[in-house]
């Protein structure tokens, strides 16, 4: 306002136009001459007189001015005591300068008008006097005076049925808004519900004779001037309603003071509640993960590749369905114990302690915990998965070599035993012997064999092979066997070289076929051997080659080939040797390989199987291929999603210490970057789905890309987290600014000083980039001892956990309280004592009486027993309870 008393252009408007007004409607001048001089003798019987002609009565200036003593309270200069007009003048002069001196225009109102009795210039300085004196001072909710009593009539009346407070002249003129008033403040003085909106003149009887009688209101206006005027004059109605709102100033007061004490328990009851959820959150959370941790370091499986699949499955489940929740409930809790404390600091109020075991720092480590835990459960279950592969293809090579020892080395213990070569004739010893000699070279072939069994089941024993008692018993077996068939060897060599002596004769023919079958034989053994040995590769590289090799084995085939077509020759030549001669073909006494069984049959088996180790190869060749696209398919995708992460993190970073936004257009920008992350999520779920692919297909190197799905599931997980917490974080601020009246401009300059020394962009500062930053604010901080002492004392408050730095959030928290009011313990209290009658206790009536029930009992049940000497039954301790609200001593 330009002027504190620069009254409404309604109410001081010029001379003219005023008079004019008056002189279109007589009777508005009959009601304010009634009003006006009531409301100025309710004034002047404190000193003991009254008027009785407002327009003559006030001419000498001798009443006027002890009018204006009574109703300020000051002192007026000495009246002149002379009854010449002069005198007159003189005094109403004063008067008059007494009111221009409280900043009210006057309007063309002169002494000489006053003196000599002009009624519409006297009315009009009475009306300038109510307006300054009756009516200026009532303020409700920063309205103008008239907007202001309007305002407090309409709250006071809008329960009652009948009534709808406009104006000040129709809106009264039927009684029922005057008795609304009085009823609401006065409900036993008047029965409201017993009157009727057709009985004006009844209604306005009763309510100035209770206004008269119980609330020592004289009766300013006439009812049946009231009743019978078309357009009640608005400024008599002013007048009177103004009494009525300082008699009840009282009950104003107190509701004023209950408003106060509603705010302040509302926030406390609000902060209790967050508390309470937030135990409740952290609680569920902490409980998720002291279930979850022990599973995820459980390091036991049945150790068979089915079953650690199994686990592998559902720790899957765990990360795509259990986990997200989880994370989502530790962003909620920490975003609402972040808006808790600003809530707290806001209300003046002492930070939220939770309990013991439940702080966001004891959650976040053991959520940290917990995901070291899922880390390194993941790393030795696919660990645990090579290993189990490995095993299994250990154990099917084991089985295929002991099958293949087992169905040669059958036999060959009874034939070693045998004491044939004493039955037989000369020639059959010799050839007995060769046969041996031909056995020996075939058993020294067979020694590599054994080996690689006996190797293999070593390296199953390592490994901790499931079935590991059952290969172990395999393998003696075998070795033990071998070793009989050592001894047998030696032996029946033993034997045949005693009867070397009486052998000398040996057929040449099969002898020849014998030293050529055995060697191709074994060859042939170990040709089928090769083709049918399993593998395991990785890479098409690693299956290159293996073909490779086997191209190299085909083409041995041609000589091959002209070795059995020899060795063939040399059994059909003997066949017609014996044919020549007339005899049975003998069977070969210098082997046992036969040329039909073992040659013939085993080379066709080996022709047979080339190509079906071509199938198999170029299978395992088209599931690498089909590995090597997976692989580039996730290289592909992660290489996009990786980067755009990284990018967006980078920018959610950068949108806080952009110094030209608003908190507001900082807000919108995290709000759209949430949901440019959210439309972004398909391209997570579909490297998702490839990875469960790359699982499945046991792929665990991927040469095109550095990004593991583990380390996008981090960057995505950052992302969201970081979106929350600075939306969190901004939403704060703006709770601050608004909460405290803190400027956008203000906001700004906290802003850029934190930034400014903010050199890392760690969102905190070190205790002398602090120091620093206040100074640039303006903070003075002495060099001396004194100085250290007010910068520790600082320090205190921004760092009470004493970590060493100071975060934006303390900061600004700190700045917020040296710029900006706040509720105190002494304003609720004060207001308690408004409620309590001044007096130092209160009651739970009065409590119930002036509160919401809710807030009423709140209080009843958290107020001490009042324990003063001048105590009452019932009597509560509003005091500490008052400071209690604000931590500063317990209930």
């Amino acid at each position: 306002m330009a002027n504190e008393y620069d009254y409404d252009d309604d109410y001081m408007q010029g001379e003219d136009e005023w008079d004019r007004e008056q002189l279109l409607d007589p009777a508005w001048e009959k009601q304010q001459k009634k009003t006006f001089t009531a409301w100025c003798n309710s004034h002047l019987r404190k000193a003991g007189t009254q008027i009785e002609n407002i327009e003559e009565d006030f001419r000498n200036g001798l009443k006027l001015m002890l009018l204006l003593e009574v109703i300020s309270g000051e002192q007026l200069p000495k009246p002149d005591r002379g009854r010449m007009r002069f005198h007159k003048i003189a005094n109403v002069n004063k008067a008059l300068d007494f009111i221009a001196g409280k900043g009210v225009k006057l309007v063309s109102i002169g002494a000489e008008e006053i003196v000599d009795g002009n009624v519409k210039m006297t009315l009009g300085m009475i009306w300038t006097i109510i307006l300054r004196f009756a009516i200026q001072d009532i303020t409700v909710e920063e309205l103008t005076a008239k907007e202001g009593l309007l305002l407090w009539c309409q709250r006071k009346t809008a329960p009652y049925k009948n009534v709808n407070v406009q104006n000040f002249h129709l809106s009264f003129k039927d009684g029922l808004a005057f008795c609304a008033l009085i009823h609401r403040h006065r409900p036993d003085l008047i029965d409201y519900r017993s009157l009727s909106k057709d009985n004006p003149l009844e209604n306005l009887n009763t309510a100035f004779d209770v206004a008269e009688k119980h609330l020592d209101i004289p009766r300013m206006l006439d009812p049946e001037d009231m009743v019978n005027s078309v357009k009640p004059d608005e400024r008599s109605v002013m007048a009177y309603v103004s009494s009525y709102y300082h008699a009840f100033s009282g009950a104003q007061q107190a509701e004023t003071a209950a408003n106060r004490i509603c705010k302040v328990l509302k926030v406390n009851q609000e902060n209790e509640r967050l508390m309470e959820e937030y135990e409740r959150l952290a609680s569920d959370l902490l409980e998720w993960i002291r279930k979850t941790t022990p599973w995820l370091e459980n390091r036991t499986t049945d150790n068979t590749l089915p079953g650690t699949q199994r686990k592998l499955d559902e720790f899957r489940d765990y990360r795509r369905k259990q986990k997200p929740p989880k994370l989502e409930d530790k962003a909620r809790l920490e975003n609402s114990f972040n808006t808790l404390q600003t809530r707290l600091r806001l209300s003046n109020r002492p930070a939220y302690l939770p309990t013991e075991g439940k702080m966001v720092s004891d959650i976040s480590n053991a959520w940290g915990r917990m995901e070291t835990a899922e880390k390194d459960f993941e790393d030795w279950l696919i660990s645990e998965l090579r290993r189990l592969e490995r095993l299994d293809h250990l154990a099917q090579k084991f089985k295929h070599r002991c099958e293949i020892h087992e169905d040669w080395a059958e036999g060959k213990e009874d034939m070693l035993q045998s004491q044939d070569f004493k039955r037989c004739r000369l020639n059959d010893v010799k050839a007995m012997k060769k046969k041996h000699e031909a056995f020996e070279s075939d058993l020294a072939a067979h020694q590599d064999r054994v080996e690689q069994i006996a190797a293999i089941a070593q390296e199953l024993n390592a490994l901790e092979y499931h079935d590991i008692v059952a290969v172990n018993k395999r393998c003696q077996l075998i070795c033990e066997q071998w070793d009989r068939l050592g001894t047998l060897t030696a032996s029946r060599r033993t034997a045949l070289d005693e009867a070397e002596s009486i052998l000398e004769k040996i057929d040449s023919l099969h002898l020849e076929f014998a030293k050529r079958a055995a060697p191709f034989n074994n060859w042939l053994d170990g040709a089928k051997e090769d083709l049918l040995d399993m593998f395991i590769v990785h890479t098409t590289e690693e299956i290159q080659e293996l073909f490779e090799a086997h191209e190299q084995f085909k083409s041995t085939l041609p000589e091959a080939d002209k070795e059995f077509n020899a060795i063939m020759r040399l059994a059909q030549q003997a066949q017609s040797l014996s044919s020549s001669i007339g005899i049975a073909s003998p069977e070969n006494p210098y082997t046992t390989v036969n040329p039909q069984e073992d040659i013939s049959n085993k080379w066709g088996d080996v022709r047979q199987l080339v190509p079906q180790r071509d199938t198999v190869l170029s299978g395992e060749m088209a599931k690498q291929q089909k590995n090597e696209r997976l692989r580039r398919e996730f290289a592909q995708k992660a290489n996009v999603v990786g980067p755009w992460i990284e990018t967006q993190l980078d920018a959610v970073a950068s949108i806080t210490i952009q110094m030209k936004a608003s908190l507001e257009d900082q807000l919108n920008k995290l709000h759209q970057y949430e949901k440019s992350v959210q439309q972004y999520k398909p391209h997570m779920d579909d490297l998702e789905t490839i990875n469960q692919e790359v699982q499945e297909a046991m792929i665990f190197e991927n040469r095109y890309t550095h990004y593991t799905m583990e380390t996008l599931r981090v960057g995505w997980e950052q992302l969201l987290t970081a979106i929350a917490r600075n939306i969190n974080e901004v939403e704060n601020q703006i709770l601050t600014r608004d909460s405290k009246g803190i400027s956008e401009d203000q906001m700004n300059e906290f802003r850029a000083s934190f930034n400014h020394f903010d050199k890392n962009r760690t969102r905190r500062l070190e205790p002398k980039e602090f120091k620093a930053c206040l100074v640039s604010l303006g903070y003075n901080i002495r060099e001396d001892k004194q100085g250290d002492a007010d910068f520790q004392r600082i320090m205190s408050i921004v760092d009470p956990n004493h970590s060493g730095y100071v975060t934006f959030e303390s900061f600004l928290d700190f700045m917020t309280r040296e710029t900006a009011d706040t509720d105190t313990a002494e304003q609720v209290m004060q207001s308690f004592k408004i409620l309590a009658g001044d007096k130092p206790f209160i009651t739970a009536q009065i409590l119930r009486q002036e509160l919401p029930p809710d807030q009423a009992e709140y209080c009843i049940q958290r107020m001490a027993p009042y324990s003063g000497r001048d105590s009452v039954p019932g009597a509560l301790d509003y005091m500490s309870f008052s400071t209690a609200l604000y931590g500063e001593s317990d209930l």
